[in-house]
């Protein structure tokens, strides 16, 4: 397929798609506005049904909590496809020599870089936690901290290099972390069953309204889900740095 073809291709499908564009724009709710009463009774029950202050944390880890569950083995699923992928061209044995392509020496890091990476590796990593911890209080939660948590990590890398990266980073740690975080979240669940309730059922207090332990057993739900997201995300980082070592035998 030639370049001026694809051009052509591309502006037939504008020109198609264009008008639908419009009237789906047009047709959109106000800004603020909303036609779906759920928010509304989201807004009114849920503090002084489960005492937190963060809605999007009572949706996601209480009234719709299963489809949290789905989200994070999606999650789980999408990571072990790229491990699978990536490892099916280099085996499986680690390495800590980054490979040297001829003409293309890598350079090592500045003073500067070094220095700032340092300090911000400790500082977004406490940041991250933060956000963890006031899932229930304040906007935040565990996918948002478990991402944060995983760049920080991500900063060893780009301020010492690969073999300081890759000699702290075990990829055997990281599967625990995600693998054990998912199987929680569902213990979670299982627990209250076993207890003559619900799958997922808030069975434990919910503590104090706007306080940061507050909500419980969703607490629990949260740090599963910041474990198996920082793991997720810091083995996607790990395998792709991966693929820059130098390889080993027959590999």
């Amino acid at each position: 397929m030639s370049v001026r073809f694809r051009l052509l291709l591309l502006i037939a499908s504008t020109i198609i798609l264009l008008p639908a564009v419009v009237v789906l724009a047009l047709g959109m709710p106000a800004f603020g506005a909303h036609p779906l009463p759920y928010g509304d009774a989201i807004n009114r029950d849920a503090p002084g049904q489960r005492h937190i202050s963060n809605m999007v944390s009572a949706v996601n880890f209480d009234y719709r909590g299963f489809d949290t569950m789905g989200e994070e083995f999606m999650l789980v699923t999408a990571v072990t496809g790229a491990v699978m992928l990536l490892r099916g061209t280099r085996g499986e044995s680690p390495g800590a020599e980054p490979e040297e392509v001829p003409g293309r020496s890598v350079q090592p890091a500045g003073e500067a870089i070094v220095l700032i990476c340092r300090l911000m590796l400790p500082v977004s990593l406490l940041f991250g936690i933060y956000v963890v911890l006031h899932a229930t209080a304040t906007p935040g939660g565990g996918f948002q901290g478990g991402v944060i948590i995983a760049s920080a990590v991500l900063l060893l890398y780009l301020g010492d290099g690969y073999r300081v990266w890759r000699s702290i980073v075990r990829s055997r740690l990281l599967h625990l972390c995600e693998g054990g975080a998912a199987a929680a979240f569902v213990l979670t669940g299982l627990v209250p069953m076993l207890l003559g309730h619900a799958f997922l059922e808030n069975i434990l207090p919910t503590g104090q309204f706007r306080d940061m332990l507050a909500g419980w057993l969703m607490q629990i739900e949260n740090l599963a889900v910041a474990f198996a997201v920082a793991g997720g995300f810091a083995m996607l980082f790990l395998e792709f740095l991966e693929e820059t070592r130098a390889p080993k035998g027959e590999e």
